[in-house]
């Protein structure tokens, strides 16, 4: 596993998202490793917003958002692996998302051969006040062929 207190570059992983359609319609991106994990954005904007009377962002766009930052982080802890698969995931909504950027941070809290353990929260002003977090596990392989 990579070692989490050194930054990387968020350039490749980046690149990865805008690869990604869903990605860039929704409008997620990596915005940098202080060395505790990527951080990732997702930019409001109208279209994701799921109750136009708060406003508020729509839960479906916040648990993809969650999702897409965990399968970023294990990518960047585990290098030469194919791109996780989720075997489970449980998403806490904890209050709404509102009309303004939202940031993630993914945790590895383990990494077995074949299944690697997640957490990872969102939130908009503070990461003391999180507007929803995950937890689950992804089916994560060696990229055969990287002879790994």
């Amino acid at each position: 596993m990579a070692d989490p207190a050194e930054p990387v570059p968020v350039e490749p992983f980046r690149a990865i998202l805008e690869r990604i359609p869903y990605c860039r319609f929704l409008g997620i991106t990596v915005v940098a490793d202080d060395g505790n994990g990527l951080l990732s954005k997702l930019c409001f904007s109208e279209r994701i917003v799921g109750n136009a009377a708060l406003p508020a962002v729509h839960g479906g766009v916040i648990g993809a958002f969650l999702e897409t930052a965990a399968i970023i982080e294990v990518m960047h802890r585990v290098p030469g692996a194919v791109l996780p698969k989720p075997i489970d995931i449980t998403i806490a909504y904890l209050r709404s998302a509102g009309p303004l950027d939202t940031f993630a941070r993914a945790i590895v809290t383990k990494h077995g051969r074949r299944v690697t353990n997640f957490r990872v929260e969102a939130w908009q002003e503070s990461p003391e006040r999180p507007v929803a977090t995950a937890q689950g596990h992804f089916l994560v392989l060696p990229d055969e062929r990287d002879g790994g």
